[in-house]
Parts: C-alpha cells; structure tokens; sequence
C-alpha cells in the first residue's frame, strides 16, 4: 500500500511535466487527469480499508489474546471439576458400599421381625384358643352356680353376675355369719359346700373372697377383738377362705382374702335394707393374667 502511494506521488507531476512539454492533444490530457483522479480516488479507498483492516487486525489479536486467557481458565476448571468428580466418585462408592450393608441389615431385621410377627401371631392364637376356654369355663362355673344356688339367689340372699370376664358371687352375710361372729354358721356352711363343689372344678382362675360392712361402727362388745370394719371385714373373708381350702379342698394358691370394710357399699347406708346389702361376702373369679378385684 505504502508503495503504491510513493508511486502515484511521482508520477502524477512527472505525467504532467511530460504533456506540458510534448505535443499532446487537450482531449488526452483530460484523459489522463481523469486516469489520475481515478487513482487518487481508488488510493483514498484502499487507505480507507487499509485502516480498516488494521483495526480489524487489532481487534482480533486482542479477542485471541483473551481467547487464550479464557481458554488457560477453562482448562483450570475443567481440572477442578474433574479432581471434584473423581472425589464424588469414591464418595458415591464408599456411600453405595455403605448403603448395601444398611439394606443388608435392614433385610436381615425384616425377616426376623417376620419371624417374630409370625411367633407372636402363633401366641396369639393360642391366646385366643385358651380365652376362649377361659370364658367357656367361667360359663359353666355361672350356669353351675345359678343351678346350685337357686334358692338362695330367689330370696334374694346371693346374686351371681358374669362382667367382663369377671364372675362375682354376691352373698349377704346373714346367711353366713351371726351379727358380729367370725365363725360361719350350719346355713352357711351348706351354701359354701355347695360353692365350692363348683369352685373345685375352677382351673387357671383366681378365687378373691372380699369382706364389706355397713358404716355402723364395732359395738362395745367386739372393739376389743375388732376395733374397726376392716378387721371385721377381713375376719371374716379369712374365714371363707378358709373353709374352701381346708374342707372343700380349693388349691390355696388361688385364694386370697381381702378385708374392704365400709368402703365400697353399694346400696346407700342410711336405710336398714341398704346396709343389709353392703354387709357381703363376695366370692370373685377373675382369670389369672387380670388382677383379682372385687369392686365391680
């Protein structure tokens, strides 16, 4: 470029030194400087795109340049990312390795909880089978007792309920005891020998004799033996249990006695017919695996 414009700056005098001094004609003379416009015009365009393509040329070093930065970065994080998924990896297998212990152990858990589902399902069921037992035997027990105890249960003497599993034979104890007498009396030996003919047959039940009273205090004449209604109260369930262990021949570790006193009535104590009904002997059969209770 730098040529060609040396070029044209000689020769353009030189040209018109040359037609002022020969003989050319005005026709080629105007031809010749429109030759030479035409140059110095196309002159002007390939410094135009020198100049241009000198900036481009600038411009594209300079974008290489940051090419070369941009890509010297791309590398280094290409070589954090890697360095990053080779440590996931080895996580990823150490987690994977510690994973299939846990589903091991979980499988291992599972199929001894099924077992043991399996066992209990199986207890269950004989649970179920001796309930069932159980009830069918305290049935019998209650449909024994209401035969034997006909009589008494008409007068009103003994009431025989089956509840929750639960049966209670209700006795007042004037058909057991004398007005302020421990020892059982004729009548009621009768009606405890026939209780215990059916109580003897009883098999996995408990046998709980509770003693109740009415709220009237120890005459003057027992506070000495029984200073209050407990110790009436458990007297004389003590001599119930007696009588079934030693003469009707009950297994002992069935019984037990318990002396309630005036605590649980269930009728009120301000009439004679409800006092006569809280002073009572209950005989409760409760099956083993439930805590003997007398209280309904």
């Amino acid at each position: 470029m730098n040529l060609i414009v040396k070029i044209c700056s000689v020769t353009l005098p030189a040209l018109t030194m040359v037609l002022l001094m020969g003989c050319v004609s005005k026709q080629e003379y105007l031809m010749k400087v429109e030759e030479s416009e035409r140059s110095i015009n196309e002159l002007e365009t390939l410094r135009s795109e020198y100049h241009t393509l000198r900036t481009k040329m600038d411009n594209s070093e300079k974008e290489k340049t940051d090419l070369k930065v941009r890509i010297v970065s791309l590398k280094q994080e290409i070589d954090r990312l890697q360095e990053e998924r080779t440590n996931l990896e080895e996580i990823l297998e150490s987690e994977s390795s510690l994973l299939g212990k846990q589903v091991s152990e979980l499988r291992s858990k599972n199929n001894r909880l099924k077992q043991e589902n399996e066992n209990l399902l199986t207890k269950v069921t004989a649970l179920e089978v001796e309930r069932d037992e159980e009830v069918q035997e305290m049935r019998r027990t209650y449909d024994d007792l209401l035969v034997d105890m006909r009589a008494e249960i008409d007068k009103g003497k003994i009431t025989i309920t089956q509840l929750e599993g639960k049966l209670k034979v209700d006795m007042v104890d004037e058909i057991l005891f004398d007005s302020g007498e421990t020892t059982i009396k004729p009548e009621g030996i009768q009606v405890l020998e026939r209780v215990g003919k059916v109580l003897l047959n009883v098999k996995d039940q408990t046998i709980n004799i509770a003693g109740h009273t009415d709220n009237v205090p120890i005459g003057p004449d027992l506070v000495n033996q029984y200073p209050t209604n407990w110790e009436l109260s458990a007297a004389r369930a003590t001599s119930v249990a007696r009588y079934l262990q030693d003469i009707c021949g009950i297994d002992p570790r069935l019984i037990s006695a318990t002396g309630y006193g005036q605590y649980q009535p269930i009728e009120s104590n301000k009439t004679e017919k409800g006092r006569a009904r809280n002073r009572r002997i209950e005989i409760v059969l409760v099956p083993k695996e439930i805590t003997p209770t007398a209280k309904k």
